[in-house]
């Protein structure tokens, strides 16, 4: 199984106190000694980065975005046109559910693509759209 890590699960894994951290980091280190293939996006990074360096000291936060970066088994998937256009798309299918970020809806172009069913992340928007994803941890 592929596992697509959302910017809760990158928060989640680098913060030791988030009350959801040791699940989260279970679930990655059962993905990641599988030899599962775990994706993000840039625009999940980009997300994950401006919350880190806000939050966090400057030299935790760049190390773990540098751990990130130069991870030999994590994809970083770009948002290309076709993923733009497929999550604009998207964006009015769920015209219902305002609250879904356009960077939750390229995940879901990206995940689409890629076949990938699960999602680390705390956000409920991954199972409320219907498109068969489930919920990590």
């Amino acid at each position: 199984m592929k596992l697509f890590v959302d910017t809760w699960g990158w928060v989640a894994l680098e913060d030791g106190m988030d009350p959801q951290h040791k699940a989260a980091a279970k679930c990655y280190k059962d993905a990641a000694g599988a030899g599962r293939y775990i994706f993000t996006s840039d625009f999940v990074l980009d997300e994950t980065f401006t919350l880190l360096f806000k939050r966090r000291p400057f030299e935790e936060a760049s190390r773990f975005a540098r751990g990130l970066l130069k991870s030999e088994f994590i994809a970083v998937e770009a948002v290309s046109p076709k993923h733009f256009q497929k999550a604009f798309d998207l964006r009015h299918t769920f015209r219902d559910k305002p609250g879904i970020s356009f960077t939750d809806l390229t995940s879901m172009a990206i995940m689409q693509h890629h076949k990938i069913t699960g999602v680390l992340t705390g956000d409920r928007h991954f199972v409320q759209v219907g498109l068969g994803f489930h919920l990590l941890p």
